[in-house]
């Protein structure tokens, strides 16, 4: 590897590390653990109802990191769940839970559209391809790791 490949690969690295600090940083201003930040994401994404199992997908997050936390929102009575086929859960927000998406989730998507809206289609449509492409090479390099144990599935959104 170059030196002039390694200082992008360094470059793209503390760019990813800035954004996720960010959401951090978000996260503890409004006062909630990431994972909590992340199930009121993911549901406002796939929806009232959805399961423990797609917020996991979703959030690219473990399921005993979901579990213990929509266990701990379920106390706190911003969600309740409700039984499904077998063993499935239904997560769903009550009205403390969505009045909390909507004075602290929904401002950080607003502040998502904003950011995509000063970019073009082009513009979007080349970061979103060349993050997935950059996203596919690394996973199949890592198949090559011997200590490696391919746990990451990245569905397709196209």
């Amino acid at each position: 590897m170059t030196l002039h490949l390694a200082q992008k690969q360094n470059e793209f690295n503390r760019l990813n590390k800035a954004i996720s600090e960010l959401y951090h940083d978000i996260s503890v201003q409004i006062g909630i653990s990431d994972s909590i930040f992340d199930i009121f994401y993911a549901i406002i994404a796939l929806g009232d109802g959805c399961c423990q199992r797609d917020i996991c997908n979703y959030a690219f997050t473990g399921k005993q990191t979901i579990h213990s936390a929509i266990h701990k929102l379920e106390k706190e009575e911003f969600l309740c769940l409700k039984s499904g086929k077998g063993r499935e859960r239904h997560i769903f927000l009550t009205a403390k839970g969505k009045h909390f998406i909507e004075e602290k989730i929904a401002p950080v998507i607003v502040m998502e559209n904003k950011t995509c809206s000063r970019m073009n289609a082009e513009e979007l449509d080349t970061l979103l391809l060349l993050t997935e492409k950059y996203f596919d090479c690394l996973r199949a390099q890592a198949k090559e790791l011997p200590f490696y144990k391919n746990k990451i599935n990245m569905q397709s959104k196209s």
